[in-house]
């Protein structure tokens, strides 16, 4: 209103004014109209950021290793919360924290979340903790929910790219078979190079094309974990003198960075993959296919920080925390790491 009265002052004429106000109101039109482009843009370049998440997935486990289960289930309840996509296994060491805590009905729910985020009930079966505290009754309600919430999961996934992930695992398989049947490390070598390497060249480009139109073909995509990442590892572990001069894995490794950042691949699997690139060049950095000895676990340790991932001390501790409560922390490793992680004097 002031800055009205100070033009009026300044133009000396009402019918100046409201020529003046319509051009004004146009210019503020005007700017609305780009911002209604600029801040969805600018929205889209800033998606949520799941080393955040990550990093709450630590400080939950940090509670549990301390006996501090209700803080660590409030942590986990947060990021169920706060993010549209979670982890299946956090909501499998979750129930169980609930369990523990003597709140059924929370592990019942927590289990429903999981069922709907791909957890079959022949799999939580598996699971001897919790099957000591559900009766017949709830195993029976629980079917019921999963017949209604497969639908729901299956139309969560891109399943066209699942097909083409399932299809390109497949290949890599059977091509991977060939170098097992050769006993020696050079006839091992001589096959990985002149053989599995132009097969697992396509592979790649075949990814490089997925990431680029689709994004990493991870859980939060495909709901599997395990193709790809395989797929890759296999691609980093062809040989010494391959590793050596390969520009396909450093070529698409940045998109594989902004994946881990948008919640489509995990720490474990990106530590995998590159530890299979590092170890085939002698140099084992997260002690996942070789353990650290005590002069490198700051090191291995400071690596593993990098992406989120545990600390091998904090691995230890969850394995330790297993043996003694019965519960099941689904810390993946295997097979590559049964149980601690042995760190050589």
């Amino acid at each position: 209103y002031q800055l009205v009265i100070i033009i009026f002052d300044q133009v000396k004429s009402f019918s100046t004014l409201i020529v003046f106000m319509k051009y004004l109101t146009k210019i503020l039109l005007s700017v609305l109209f780009l911002f209604s482009f600029i801040i969805p843009s600018v929205i889209a370049q800033n998606p949520v950021d799941y080393r955040e998440y990550h990093q709450g997935v630590i400080t939950a486990e940090e509670f549990i290793a301390k006996g501090e289960f209700n803080s660590a289930l409030n942590v986990y309840e947060g990021l169920f919360a706060n993010y549209e996509f979670v982890f299946l296994r956090e909501y499998k060491v979750a129930s169980q924290l609930a369990f523990m805590l003597k709140d059924k009905q929370k592990g019942i729910k927590i289990l429903e979340k999981g069922i709907l985020a791909g957890w079959k009930v022949k799999s939580i079966k598996k699971n001897k903790f919790i099957k000591g505290y559900l009766n017949k009754e709830d195993w029976k309600q629980l079917k019921k929910y999963a017949v209604k919430a497969k639908d729901t999961y299956k139309s969560s996934l891109n399943q066209e790219l699942r097909f083409r992930v399932k299809k390109m695992f497949k290949k890599d398989q059977w091509k991977a078979l060939g170098a097992f049947v050769r006993f020696s490390d050079k006839g091992q070598d001589r096959y990985a190079e002149r053989k599995f390497a132009p097969h697992s060249e396509q592979q790649m480009k075949e990814l490089k094309d997925i990431l680029k139109r689709d994004g990493y073909p991870g859980e939060q995509l495909i709901g599997d974990h395990v193709m790809m990442s395989t797929i890759i590892s296999h691609h980093n572990s062809i040989s010494q003198a391959y590793v050596r001069r390969d520009t396909l894995y450093q070529l698409i490794r940045p998109q594989l960075l902004q994946a881990f950042q948008a919640g489509q691949i995990s720490p474990f699997e990106l530590a995998l993959m590159d530890e299979w690139y590092h170890t085939v060049l002698d140099k084992s950095i997260y002690g996942i296919l070789n353990p650290p000895s005590l002069e490198t676990l700051k090191i291995t340790n400071e690596y593993r920080a990098r992406i989120f991932m545990r600390s091998v001390e904090l691995h230890n501790q969850l394995i330790d925390l297993e043996e003694e409560t019965g519960m099941n922390f689904y810390i993946q490793g295997s097979p590559w790491i049964d149980g601690e992680i042995k760190v050589s004097r």
